[in-house]
């Protein structure tokens, strides 16, 4: 008897519990409902069992988001905000040569060879950012040693003779500039009779020696084209 009793006293307590928990959620279900402009929305503890109803939703909402993208997309287009950079430099030469050959109603494009200034600006990069350089300064101007570890050294040896050559022959500032090879690298020497330039050849060291002149997007542009075979 004692334990019929208890057991109809627990019973009473868990009902009231739930009433209790059902009439103060009811009004957090009725506002959410109203907001939504439906106040007979269910309230959101309802749960869905897997696999009903959830795939359409989800669906809904990525298109809805695509859609939201796409609107600001077109929105920034619109306004002349599209974004300009590339990404990445060397791709941005790239797009530029491409570009340049679309305008160009004479590209003959059985000779184009984009591959070949892809692989220049490899060795662009293997020179500028992974070479070894040691400079010291000498009569009339600088000795520069410029050594790497495999494809580097290749790059070295492929760049910096070509651009020394390309020096001396357009007497860029009345430089003279020589190379000699060496066995993970190349020797350079740039040398002036004025004791200007000296001063100017010390102060822009190898990546200022290298980068000085207008012949390098040139010979980018005729590389692309398949006019310029030379590996610079």
């Amino acid at each position: 008897m004692r334990s019929s009793t208890r057991n109809l006293a627990a019973a009473a307590s868990f009902g009231a519990f739930v009433a209790l928990a059902t009439v103060a959620f009811m009004p957090h279900g009725r506002a959410a409902g109203s907001q939504d402009g439906d106040a007979a929305t269910p309230p959101m503890m309802d749960h869905v069992m897997p696999g009903q109803g959830q795939m359409p939703d989800m669906m809904q909402h990525h298109q809805q988001m695509m859609g939201t993208r796409g609107d600001h997309a077109a929105h920034m287009a619109g306004a002349g905000t599209t974004p300009t950079l590339p990404g990445q430099d060397a791709f941005g030469a790239i797009q530029e040569i491409v570009r340049m050959l679309d305008a160009d109603p004479k590209t003959d494009w059985s000779k184009v060879n984009l591959e070949a200034l892809r692989q220049h600006l490899i060795d662009m990069n293997d020179v500028t950012l992974k070479a070894d350089v040691a400079a010291k300064p000498i009569d009339d101007g600088v000795e520069i040693t410029v050594t790497g570890n495999g494809r580097t050294v290749q790059a070295i040896q492929r760049m910096v003779p070509a651009h020394a050559q390309e020096v001396d022959q357009t007497h860029l500032n009345g430089w003279s500039a020589k190379t000699a090879p060496l066995p993970n690298g190349v020797l350079l020497t740039v040398t002036s009779s004025d004791p200007r330039e000296v001063q100017h050849i010390r102060g822009l060291g190898f990546i200022g020696i290298l980068a000085s002149g207008a012949h390098h997007q040139l010979h980018h542009f005729a590389m692309a084209k398949g006019e310029f075979t030379h590996a610079h």
